[in-house]
């Protein structure tokens, strides 16, 4: 059974922000970043515990073929997204978000 998942604010516009700064420098790659997010979250959406706690009860997910990382907390009866972060930046950045 998969878990729904939930997307905080910041972390939808982290990944709009990506997806943009992307086609900006060729277009459609943006698009390719969406896909490749939408993949990792299809696999935590079926096996929410397989990637790596990183702090307390928050997991990350590595996004294939770029520098992100989607970080995520599983919840009872969801997965919810609480930052879709690049991997040079300071995780101190999402540390903080519920």
């Amino acid at each position: 059974m998969s878990l729904p998942i939930v997307f905080r604010r910041k972390a939808e516009d982290e990944l709009d922000d990506a997806a943009e700064w992307y086609n900006q420098r060729r277009p459609g790659l943006g698009e390719v970043l969406r896909r490749r997010v939408q993949e990792a979250l299809d696999r935590i959406a079926e096996m929410p515990a397989m990637h790596e706690v990183v702090r307390e009860d928050v997991r990350r997910a590595p996004v294939d073929q770029f520098p992100y990382s989607i970080i995520y907390r599983v919840e009872r009866n969801r997965v919810v997204v609480i930052a879709v972060f690049h991997t040079s930046r300071d995780p101190a950045g999402w540390m903080d978000r519920r």
